[in-house]
């Protein structure tokens, strides 16, 4: 009896459910309005047409069917995939559109409210970018930071000469991550930070940070977190914050005693905290946390990334290896080391970054909304719809290059095309309002590392990966995507 009493309960909600989402498909004039896209089931949306491990991979697929412009539903919120550079022009070129879609995980310790990356454009967002411009990525900032850029290099080619000297692999990715950090740090308050656990919680942070939860299909369960994603992040958050506060701390201790102004980040926090207060500015220490802990994220692992990628292609391309380290030989002869200047005189190098970051972009989506209903393509996007951009198909786009998959630095040879957001069939850092704040610095970092690592070094493959092949397979994550095994290369010390 009890049996078939639960039984008749269980169809009953069934029916219900059935119901009410037929009668949601049918009088919700949002989803006629709105881009084609995988038919919405009950409670769940569309999210069963898309494979959330490699989702621009899987939005890719399915946008093959849908077209540039495609709807996925999570739950009942309708989020819009962009896929072609067309499209992207006209979504990233709408200041209407440059709104963030923040998921439950960024709300953790409040950091939602302070990240330049987060905030939706305003007077704090403008006043967080102005900062971090002005401070960090101006051309006369960056040029007065480059010797330190040139001694942080240097470091890696010395700790790539000890390796070398005892025949062991070099695990590419951390060397270079470790060198961009401690550039990024000195910059922000002049003190060397790197370590795996800051790598290991940056990683994890990129990828909690652009991964959605049960929180976000379902908000009335987002107090619960039913996942802990947002707990997870909260003590990422809390890390990058003991390590401001202690340098913070050590900088007003020193200050107090009289020792001079280093003309970093923390100087100017505090400098400025009184005037700040004063004018009750939407700046204070708060907000510099938020922006160094976005730096810390953004700033480093899409530099190692990119020049990890790109030796794992140039190491499977003898012919392309081949002609970029002749180019350096002979653009750098016996000058002893490649320094920023060079960059413009080496087009090959350039080409190999390009095509590095068409194939493996430093950011593979990229998230915005609508901050007011916008008509595209004949679609109404209606405020507050996500916004997807799938940067890495739109990369790929075979009507826009030979051989799309192949990497094949040549494409760039001779042609005007650049990542700087004027071309949108190339646009690894996104473009528009919210192109990447860090695109200067990550610029020079790019071509000075991976210019000085095949300059200094001949490189093989250890004997097992030469034997099974490089895995060239992606780590899961939504934005910043890894290789899946860490790339492992012998260097040798050449004759310069």
């Amino acid at each position: 009896m009890a049996a078939s009493f639960l039984l008749a309960v269980v169809l009953c909600l069934t029916a219900i459910l059935v119901f009410t989402h037929a009668l949601w498909l049918i009088t919700d004039g949002r989803r006629r309005r709105l881009p084609p896209g995988p038919w919405p089931l009950p409670v769940i949306g569309s999210l069963h047409a898309v494979t959330w491990s490699r989702p621009h991979r899987s939005l890719a697929h399915v946008a093959e069917r849908y077209g540039p412009l495609m709807c996925i539903w999570f739950g009942r919120h309708p989020t819009v995939v962009v896929s072609t550079p067309d499209a992207a022009r006209k979504i990233l070129t709408n200041s209407e559109l440059a709104g963030r879609t923040v998921l439950d995980t960024m709300l953790a310790e409040g950091h939602s409210a302070d990240s330049v990356l987060l905030l939706p454009p305003g007077n704090k967002w403008r006043a967080m970018r102005r900062l971090a411009m002005a401070e960090l990525f101006t051309k006369g900032q960056l040029d007065a930071r480059l010797q330190l850029r040139q001694e942080k290099v240097q470091e890696l080619v010395l700790y790539v000469s000890e390796h070398a000297a005892r025949g062991e692999p070099v695990d590419v990715g951390h060397a270079v991550f470790m060198t961009v950090i401690n550039v990024v740090s000195r910059s922000l308050f002049s003190a060397d930070i790197g370590s795996r656990e800051l790598r290991d919680k940056v990683k994890e942070a990129a990828q909690l940070l652009s991964t959605p939860t049960l929180s976000d299909i379902f908000p009335s369960l987002a107090p619960a977190d039913l996942q802990g994603a947002r707990s997870r992040m909260g003590a990422l958050v809390r890390y990058a914050h003991r390590i401001i506060d202690e340098q913070y701390m050590r900088r007003r201790r020193g200050r107090d005693a009289g020792q001079p102004r280093k003309d970093d980040m923390m100087d100017v926090a505090i400098d400025k905290e009184k005037e700040w207060e004063e004018e009750g500015s939407e700046m204070n220490y708060g907000a510099i946390k938020g922006l160094i802990t976005d730096l810390f994220v953004g700033g480093s692992e899409t530099v190692s990334s990119t020049v990890e990628w790109a030796m794992a292609e140039l190491l499977q391309c003898s012919e392309s290896m081949k002609m970029v380290r002749e180019e350096l030989k002979t653009v750098i002869g016996t000058k002893g080391q490649v320094v920023e200047s060079d960059i413009s005189q080496l087009p090959y190098l350039q080409a190999v970054v390009k095509e590095t970051l068409r194939l493996h972009p430093a950011i593979t989506l990229a998230f915005q909304r609508a901050m007011a209903t916008v008509q595209i393509e004949g679609y109404s996007i209606p405020k507050g719809t996500g916004i997807v951009i799938n940067i890495w198909a739109i990369n790929r786009k075979s009507k826009m290059w030979v051989e799309p998959e192949k990497f094949m630095p040549e494409r760039f040879i001779g042609k005007d095309i650049s990542f700087w957001g004027k071309d949108f069939e190339f646009i690894p850092f996104s473009a528009g309002r919210r192109q990447c704040l860090g695109l200067p610095l990550a610029y020079r970092m790019v071509h000075l590392v991976l210019g000085s690592l095949l300059y200094h070094f001949d490189w093989r493959l250890p004997k097992d990966v030469k034997d099974n092949g490089i895995d060239m397979s992606e780590k899961s994550g939504a934005i910043m995507v890894s290789m899946a095994t860490p790339l492992k290369a012998i260097a040798k010390e050449c004759d310069e």
